[in-house]
């Protein structure tokens, strides 16, 4: 075989090794680096997925993550949006300052004040089903709510209590008057390449943003400080930190003024 022919192959070989990397940079959550999430000055690194035990168990965490990253596929039957609970709780719910799952099997029972009352991690999970997949709820004891419920468990292996993890929740921004007309502007610059000029998204990676396939208006990322401080920290995707504050309100405030589902008050006790 002769030197180019050699060199060509090995090429060849670089760039299918490369696409495999970059399949499991996705889907492996151990090796997912994030330069925020670096300068968060985070100790806690997520579990790998080649250690998921290949045992009933095992399946159980599997068919959570499935759940999890494509819910309009795997809960077909109870989610009418789009939406994945991914959407929302970024890299398969490990994504700092973007709702992650981390540790947070651990803040339950605790009392939530849109419901009224004291709810569990099951609960707030079908609030997630009634409001943001604007569909119905999941059977409690079914093999769904089991599914991820032990998914959102084992993500948050070493014990995040051992090992902190710092970026719970969502970042805290100031309180500032939106200007929706500046963010339709913003949208449509930084915004619709992914989730289209409709706001209607492009399966399964970019969830739609209003219309009939969105969350509805019971959906948490319905409320504005929530939305901005999601965006502010988490999008683009590409591009995380180009936005500020402001721009994130005023994108956020865009969004709101389209039309979306409402949400079904028959389920309100979630």
């Amino acid at each position: 075989m002769n030197r180019a022919v050699t060199v060509g192959l090995a090429c060849t070989a670089l760039v299918y090794a490369a696409a495999i990397a970059l399949g499991l940079h996705v889907r492996e959550l151990s090796v997912w680096r994030d330069p925020l999430r670096d300068q968060a000055g985070m100790d806690w690194h997520p579990p790998s997925v080649r250690e998921i035990p290949m045992d009933a168990g095992g399946e159980l965490i599997r068919r959570g993550q499935r759940l999890f990253d494509e819910t309009p596929v795997y809960a077909a039957d109870h989610a009418r949006a789009r939406m994945s609970c991914a959407s929302c709780h970024l890299e398969g719910g490990i994504q700092p300052f973007a709702s992650p799952m981390v540790g947070v099997a651990k803040t339950f029972p605790q009392f939530n004040a849109r419901a009224g009352h004291v709810i569990s991690l099951e609960d707030r999970i079908q609030e997630c089903f009634v409001r943001s997949e604007n569909g119905k709820p999941l059977d409690y004891n079914g093999a769904e709510m089991k599914a991820l419920v032990r998914y959102i468990d084992w993500v948050s292996q070493p014990k995040p209590d051992e090992l902190p993890f710092q970026g719970r929740g969502l970042v805290k921004l100031p309180a500032l008057t939106p200007e929706p007309v500046r963010g339709a502007s913003i949208y449509a610059a930084q915004c619709a390449g992914c989730h289209g000029a409709k706001g209607e998204g492009s399966a399964p990676q970019y969830p739609p943003l209003w219309g009939d396939n969105s969350f509805n208006d019971g959906a948490g990322m319905h409320g504005l400080p929530k939305m901005a401080a999601f965006v502010q920290r988490n999008m683009p995707q590409n591009r995380k930190g180009i936005l500020s504050p402001q721009d994130a309100y005023d994108v956020s405030a865009f969004i709101h003024e389209q039309p979306r589902p409402a949400f079904n008050k028959a389920y309100a006790h979630y």
